[in-house]
């Protein structure tokens, strides 16, 4: 997480501990790091000896990553690799994935990247019997490069509101709602489950674009020109939610769903193609990169068909 952010989460957090009552003994103590850095997170994971972690530092950016698959994997795979490893070393009570729709069925780098991270995460369920897990966030409204806020930036312009296609849908869920899917997953989670909101039908992002514009006061066919773009590499025209194989159960808790079986499409040789595929990150061997994705994740769908694998290689 970049350091500014960091700072006004820190903020944040110090203002509801001095306004909510009971709060006056709650330590707040940030530590900046990166998860690439293994020694690094080994050092701050001995140190404080955490009793749950919940993992969300990943790039998520589906175009920016298109651009830079050795990024992605490095940060994505790699970090969470650390984490998941200096976890284990701790022997932490519970660990918490927050993973992506966009891990189903993967046409980009930054859903396949994910999904490799639930790998990681759901193999150490496996290993330890520890409920380390997973859940996979639609997209949260007013979250960070949230489409909601592009839009809102470009209306406060007067325009044009930018759609990629007509038909495009998305998921969608609320902060505290994401919020909640993390805390109860915690609760209900066993080990080596995935855990999703129901999240209703996927929005049509036209429509969304269309109901912003008429909230602001103003007509879409008038006052604010709506344009279509395309969509960008790697993007889909609609989500999933589900693996082909994932058995979705309902829960005590009405409005999330769990696969209680998502661990049993974890590769048997997992590490071995995890460190080929960190390998080629680190050399920017990019054809490598898709060659270890797609052996990976069977589903995955690369956006990139130019990208062509002219050799093998022992890493």
């Amino acid at each position: 997480m970049a350091k500014t952010a960091s700072f006004k989460i820190l903020n944040e957090l110090e203002w509801i501990k001095a306004n909510r009552a009971g709060l006056s003994n709650v330590e707040l103590l940030p530590v900046i790091a990166d998860v690439r850095d293994r020694e690094r997170i080994f050092s701050i994971f001995r140190r404080f000896r955490p009793d749950f972690v919940f993992h969300a530092a990943a790039h998520k950016h589906v175009p920016l990553m298109e651009l830079n698959p050795a990024e992605a994997v490095d940060n994505n795979v790699l970090g969470t690799r650390n984490v998941v490893d200096a976890a284990e070393a701790v022997d932490v009570d519970g660990f918490v994935l927050i993973s992506t729709d966009k891990a189903v069925r993967p046409t980009n780098i930054m859903g396949a990247t994910k999904r490799i991270a639930e790998y990681l995460v759901l193999g150490a369920a496996r290993r330890t019997g520890k409920p380390y897990m997973a859940v996979r966030f639609g997209n949260v409204l007013g979250s960070r490069g949230s489409v909601l806020l592009v839009f809102q930036e470009q209306i406060e312009r007067g325009g044009p509101v930018t759609v990629t296609h007509p038909e495009v849908r998305r998921y969608f869920m609320s902060i505290p709602e994401a919020v909640q899917l993390v805390l109860q997953a915690l609760v209900l989670g066993k080990g080596g489950e995935i855990f999703v909101l129901k999240m209703g039908e996927p929005v049509r992002i036209l429509d969304m674009a269309r109901q912003l514009i008429e909230l602001h006061g103003m007509d879409s066919e008038k006052d604010i020109e709506i344009i279509f773009i395309g969509l960008r590499p790697g993007e889909k025209l609609s989500e999933e939610l589900f693996i082909p194989g994932e058995k979705y159960d309902e829960t005590i808790h009405n409005n999330i769903f769990i696969a209680r079986n998502a661990s049993e499409f974890v590769p048997e040789d997992l590490n071995y193609k995890v460190d080929r595929l960190i390998c080629a990150a680190r050399n920017e061997e990019i054809s490598f990169i898709y060659q270890m994705l797609s052996e990976l994740i069977p589903e995955y769908q690369s956006g990139q068909t130019h990208v062509r694998v002219e050799e093998t290689r022992d890493f």
